[in-house]
């Protein structure tokens, strides 16, 4: 393979293991919400079979998503899907959550039970799944393809990104969560941000899907054009910038406040 295809393949692994962690760590978080009424043990085994179940799904998801991935429609409802998750996400944070009263929320919050908690986490796995393969796909879909043997519809190299994707997302939400989530709770800016990223990845595949060959709204080279790869990535690297710079850490919002 040769040494601008290895490090294209290493930048994009790279992107993905910063995503992975913040959507793994934003995971984490709340399959900890949604088990921490459970009795310690129960709360263990819970959130055991929540990994258990993250790890089926987002396998299972991606060998599903790569016997479909050049399927236009398919890409234009992934596209759709991400664009909805990341406004979804940021209007809750930035709205919603401004109005929300925890003190009646509280009080009108119906506790479930063991099996009840291992349901909601599994779906809640399920979602997890699709977002992280969606993510995955649209950065990687329009790398060169290598030499390896397609797996499903994807070009074997492309599929080893993505799996080596979820694989690191399992392991950080699994073992570096806490350090995540802590990053999160001290820079909160930084969510709005990976959501943002997200959405900007949902940008990447609709322009992809509308490169696609069955419909060429747009130029079938041009997804994979130097000029949009420089502007995709730049865009990125500014979202994720601004998200670090533009996000005062909390103690340093707590003093400005007691100014």
């Amino acid at each position: 393979m040769e040494l601008s295809i290895l490090l294209e393949y290493g930048w994009v692994l790279l992107l993905l293991i910063a995503i992975e962690g913040l959507l793994a760590a934003d995971n984490a978080l709340v399959l900890a919400i949604m088990v921490k009424h459970l009795p310690e043990e129960e709360r263990k085994r819970a959130l055991f079979y929540g990994l258990a179940g993250a790890f089926v799904f987002r396998f299972g998801s991606l060998f599903a998503i790569s016997f479909l991935v050049d399927v236009w429609q398919v890409q234009a409802i992934g596209a759709l899907y991400l664009l909805f998750i990341a406004g979804n996400h940021i209007f809750r944070k930035l709205v919603l959550n401004k109005r929300k009263d925890p003190d009646k929320d509280q009080k009108q919050e119906k506790k479930a039970g063991f099996w009840g908690t291992v349901f909601k986490v599994e779906l809640a796995d399920i979602a997890f799944a699709v977002d992280s393969i969606l993510a995955a796909v649209a950065l990687a879909v329009t790398l060169p393809n290598t030499n390896l043997p397609k797996i499903g519809g994807l070009d074997g190299g492309k599929f080893l990104v993505i799996f080596a994707g979820g694989l690191i997302g399992l392991i950080i939400m699994r073992f570096a969560a806490n350090y995540f989530v802590k990053l999160l709770h001290s820079r909160p800016g930084l969510e709005i941000a990976a959501f943002l990223i997200v959405g900007w990845v949902g940008v990447k595949l609709s322009v992809y899907t509308l490169s696609h060959p069955e419909l060429a709204i747009l130029p079938e080279g041009f997804a994979k054009s130097p000029a949009w790869k420089i502007t995709f990535y730049v865009v990125l690297l500014l979202i994720a910038a601004g998200g670090w710079f533009l996000s005062k850490p909390k103690e340093e919002e707590k003093e400005a406040s007691n100014l």
